[in-house]
């Protein structure tokens, strides 16, 4: 059964007591489904809980693990919007839990779903890390120095202007979330797409005076349809990403280069 066909088995709130005192009656359609568990089917389940103030999904969903379903499963470590552990597909737009308040939405039934693209532990859970690691080995992200220049302990650190290194860090702000990755039409019909994740972090390592590698260096990287020319721009990862990054200036920007380097 596909996941269009479970979405539409939604089951509707009633609008009963949504203007009551102590908050709306929520209905949260979450898919459960865990591949670990020997004949489990993927099937939409209904929870209903009392919206209080200041609510978010991830406290949502946390009430509903406490109070009605203990195996659910989803990811969470800092609340603060930060390690990206609680990305998922909310009413069919990837974003973080912990970010999304359930009085942003009008209408009080919300469905989730876990982000595509990655392998699925189990419910709202998928395996981002596998992808992240294999991601950062074959981009190489870490600085490219010669040994002499490498930092010791009695070395002088490196001098940057402030200004690149504000430039820096403002791509260096990837959460590694996998909401890009989700949101990327290119990366879900191709397995081998680096995505916009990894092209951020290509530029980043670029942009960094400390690491050694030219644009051909770069090009033998990502100069084909596995990295910056495999992009449609359709930029669905700039309209998604919870730290605003500039997808789209740097993925036209490395584009331009890497075209130079051909």
């Amino acid at each position: 059964m596909s996941i269009s066909s479970l979405v539409s088995q939604q089951i509707p709130v009633s609008n009963v007591d949504d203007a009551d005192q102590h908050g709306r009656c929520l209905t949260i359609n979450v898919l459960r489904f865990n591949p670990q568990l020997s004949g489990d089917q993927p099937r939409m389940h209904s929870y209903q809980l009392r919206e209080t103030q200041g609510m978010t999904l991830f406290i949502a969903l946390n009430e509903i693990r406490e109070t009605q379903e203990p195996s659910l499963l989803f990811d969470f470590v800092c609340r603060a919007g930060i390690c990206g552990s609680c990305a998922m597909v909310i009413n069919g737009r990837p974003g973080l839990a912990c970010r999304t308040l359930t009085a942003s939405f009008d209408h009080p039934v919300i469905t989730l779903l876990p982000l595509p693209g990655f392998e699925l532990i189990g419910d709202l859970s998928v395996n981002t890390g596998k992808f992240m690691r294999a991601l950062s080995a074959q981009v190489e992200s870490w600085i490219h120095a010669e040994p002499a220049s490498q930092p010791g302990i009695d070395q002088i650190e490196a001098k940057m202007e402030p200004e690149l290194a504000e430039q820096i860090y403002e791509l260096d702000r990837c959460i590694e979330c996998g909401c890009c990755v989700s949101a990327c039409g290119t990366k879900l019909m191709r397995e081998d797409f680096i995505g916009a994740v990894g092209l951020i972090k290509v530029a980043r390592f670029r942009l960094d005076s400390r690491d050694q590698r030219r644009d051909a260096d770069w090009y033998d990287i990502i100069g084909d349809d596995q990295g910056i020319f495999g992009c449609m721009s359709l930029l669905g990862c700039e309209d998604v990403c919870p730290k605003e990054l500039p997808h789209q200036t740097q993925i036209a920007f490395m584009r331009r280069k890497m075209i130079a380097a051909s």
